[in-house]
């Protein structure tokens, strides 16, 4: 089961790809409301501040620029900043890694290919798809740029509903949760799993500033809902390769799952997700029950 299908071009909920330089000042500001003075070995310079967090010549005291330097910055403008300023920076913000790596695609972005700018379609390499396959007891499927879901296994329909039923534009995994209200009762941690997926939006967008089809997709989910409009707003980014997701199945229940995500390095910006469940955990015996089931599991678990 996968996506061979054309994706349809979704470029028309917005033309505009998103405004760097706003993302970059909007993400530099964020980052530096979150830090007080005191987080950060400084003293308060009174109780009445006008500001959240540090001002702006207290962040250029700690990575050791120039007000007026930081302060361009800060207004979007990093053209011709080097990285170790940037790394400096980073420093004083006390950026994670993510972070710290998304304040550097903000700054220095990498120009995007005139064949990338268009609505290119995504390919899962025919072995990939042929690997996923052979997984007959692992839920298993390949995202791609944009959270797009490129191809799944027999186990993933099983678990997730039949994406095969799906329309193209809609597989991706933003649109689901955001947009689906069934993915609500699916994931019983919906709002973190909400989190996630608005992170890598982020990262994304800080990647590939100048994607159409991801400015299009922020401006869609910004319209129809609240929720993605919230965490928008917080520009926080994070990656997470690997943990423990809980569902609750229309035909087994209650599961908790182990989840690893498979960068794939061959420049592809995919994705291998697997989920497994711990042997002889009640879980695996409902993983085991829905394979045994196969195609009737996954018209139970498919989204009404």
């Amino acid at each position: 089961m996968d996506s061979r299908d054309e994706q349809p071009d979704i470029t028309a909920a917005t033309g505009r790809a998103l405004d760097r330089r706003a993302e970059l000042s909007e993400f530099l500001r964020s980052r530096r409301a979150r830090l007080k003075p005191e987080d950060v070995g400084l003293s308060g310079f009174g109780r009445h501040r006008r500001v959240p967090g540090l001002r702006r010549e207290e962040l250029a005291q700690l990575a050791g620029v120039s007000v007026a330097y930081y302060t361009r910055l800060e207004q979007g403008n990093g053209r011709n900043v080097s990285a170790e300023v940037l790394d400096a920076i980073a420093r004083a913000l006390r950026l994670t890694d993510a972070e710290h790596a998304h304040l550097t695609h903000l700054a220095k972005p990498k120009a995007l290919k005139k064949k990338q700018q268009g609505a290119r379609q995504q390919q899962v390499r025919p072995a990939l798809r042929q690997l996923l396959q052979t997984m007959e007891s692992v839920p298993a499927y390949v995202v791609g740029r944009r959270a797009e879901i490129l191809a799944w296994n027999r186990m993933a329909a099983a678990l997730f509903g039949d994406w095969g039923e799906v329309p193209p534009a809609e597989r991706n995994w933003a649109r689901l949760v955001f947009l689906r209200p069934e993915y609500r009762d699916l994931f019983v941690d919906w709002e973190q799993k909400a989190i996630d997926i608005v992170c890598a939006l982020r990262m994304d967008a800080g990647c590939h500033p100048d994607d159409p089809r991801l400015s299009a997709l922020v401006g869609e989910l910004s319209v129809k809902s609240e929720e993605f409009r919230r965490l928008w707003a917080t520009h926080d980014v994070r990656e997470k390769s690997h943990g423990v997701k809980h569902l609750h199945h229309p035909l087994v229940g209650d599961l908790a799952l182990n989840f690893e995500t498979f960068r794939l390095t061959d420049g592809s910006e995919q994705s291998l997700v697997t989920y497994h469940a711990e042997p002889g955990s009640p879980t695996a015996e409902s993983l085991r029950l829905l394979a045994s089931w196969g195609t009737d599991a996954t018209r139970a678990a498919r989204p009404a």
